[in-house]
């Protein structure tokens, strides 16, 4: 892997190859809290391929994947995602443990699960088996059957009346201590963060196939006007897959 925008001398120990760039710190998130998107798409945009994105993917973006997980203190997810990607509990390699250990963050990111209906499979080991209590955060207007049933696996997370409140979910999370947001989608979850202005950070992806069909995008939900600006902040290529990180 190699950074193109903007050049960078230093060696990477997370990579393995000199001539890497240190990815802990080209991903190294500010002191202040933050919530980054990491998501993947064709290079014709699509961001779902054979019913998920796992297969846009390789096996440096898992590489990649990881480390964004590993530089996190909670993961955000949609629970439509969780279903269609088979989200298992985090469990980080060891060296990724140290490493967060070492730097002052649990061993182990948090897991959480943004539902408005509570329609879950509270027997999945997403949620019978982490290593940390997996968090759902949901809205008021929950089916209380669903919200106790829900307790009883998780911590649940109360974030808004008929809906859930995305910025009220992201200011609880910082205040259970963990600012270092990193969310993966999906879609909705994504456009409905764009709209309530949160997105701190976009790590994009570019996967060098052509999808074609009609498949949705990374981001779905009402048009934002103004449009949301951002600013390239790097640009990683690896066989030929783009690696786009935007800021603020």
């Amino acid at each position: 892997m190699r950074l193109v925008v903007p050049p960078a001398p230093l060696a990477s120990p997370t990579w393995g190859d000199p001539d890497e760039p240190d990815l802990d710190a080209v991903y190294a998130y500010p002191p202040v809290p933050w919530l980054r998107v990491n998501m993947i798409a064709s290079a014709d945009g699509a961001a779902v391929v054979d019913g998920g994105s796992r297969a846009l993917g390789s096996d440096a973006d898992r590489q990649l994947l990881g480390l964004l997980r590993g530089l996190a203190d909670v993961v955000v997810v949609g629970a439509g995602t969780v279903r269609a990607e088979g989200y298992g509990p985090l469990r980080p390699r060891q060296a990724r443990r140290d490493a967060r250990i070492e730097a002052g963050l649990a061993p182990v990111p948090r897991l959480a699960v943004v539902t408005h209906t509570l329609d879950l499979d509270l027997t999945a080991p997403v949620f019978t088996e982490p290593e940390v209590t997996t968090l759902v955060v949901t809205c008021e207007a929950a089916d209380p059957d669903r919200l106790r049933a829900a307790g009883e696996v998780a911590e649940v997370v109360l974030a808004g009346g008929d809906r859930v409140d995305l910025g009220a979910a992201l200011d609880a999370l910082v205040g259970h201590g963990l600012p270092r947001m990193l969310c993966e989608g999906g879609p909705g979850l994504l456009g409905g963060l764009a709209a309530a202005d949160r997105v701190d950070d976009l790590c994009l992806t570019v996967a060098p196939v052509l999808a074609g069909g009609d498949a949705s995008r990374i981001a779905r939900g009402p048009d934002l006007v103004p449009r949301a600006r951002m600013r390239l902040a790097h640009a990683l290529e690896d066989d030929s897959y783009l690696y786009l990180r935007y800021t603020r």
